[in-house]
């Protein structure tokens, strides 16, 4: 790459790192509306959120441009390259957080139309969870941090743990009172939404190791 290109790649680098920060805060700040919304029981929330994903989905396709840019004019090398086509799956994994999020909003919307099967506890500590894993992961990519990154791949056994707590609980509900069988589904299905948020941020935080040490650990997490 000829010197008097180097500034301005790396002036275009922390632009986009920034644009996928802001894409990652609009995804978190979704997940935790529509979680926020379940609990409060709030229609006007659920429906932003339904009717609110055009932000992400410019930014989906303002990242991609900016990567296939940079990828085109400056042809990276080393940690450069790995950054930027990190920066490509990341794009795609908050992408699809956002439509996890309407994911969970549809099913808010249904749940909302009976009486509360339960007490919300166990579902609002999964999108806390997930939010955090979502917020570390993407700290970790602008960070170039692989320690941050390991601490996502962790977490995630937490929010499989109580996914399957969330399950077993309800299961219980629905057999004791088929009343409950159609609101307790959907809870489950937003457990489930919210397991797949975290393991978009694994995917990241996976991505993060990748592109410090071009380490791929995405079959073997655990083993580290």
């Amino acid at each position: 790459m000829p010197d008097r290109l180097v500034p301005h790649f790396q002036e275009e680098l922390q632009q986009l790192k920034t644009r996928l920060l802001e894409m990652g805060g609009l995804a978190e700040d979704r997940v935790r509306s529509v979680v926020q919304a379940l609990v409060d029981r709030n229609p006007a929330v659920v429906d932003r959120v339904l009717t609110g994903d055009g932000p992400i989905n410019q930014l989906h396709i303002e990242i991609d441009s900016r990567c296939f840019k940079l990828l085109a004019l400056h042809q990276p090398m080393a940690v450069d390259l790995r950054a930027i086509v990190s920066a490509v799956k990341i794009n795609t994994d908050l992408e699809r957080v956002g439509d996890l999020a309407i994911n969970i909003a549809e099913a808010v919307k249904r749940y909302m139309r009976h009486a509360p099967v339960k007490e919300l506890i166990d579902i609002p500590r999964m999108a806390e969870i997930a939010q955090r894993m979502l917020r570390d992961a993407l700290d970790a990519y602008v960070r170039r941090d692989t320690e941050l990154a390991h601490s996502v791949l962790n977490a995630d056994d937490a929010l499989d743990s109580l996914k399957t707590q969330v399950f077993r609980e309800l299961l219980t509900f629905m057999l004791q009172t088929p009343t409950t069988i159609e609101p307790a589904l959907d809870l489950i299905l937003i457990s489930r939404h919210l397991e797949r948020i975290g393991d978009h941020a694994t995917n990241i935080a996976e991505d993060v190791i990748f592109m410090v040490s071009a380490r791929d650990v995405r079959h073997h997490a655990r083993e580290l």
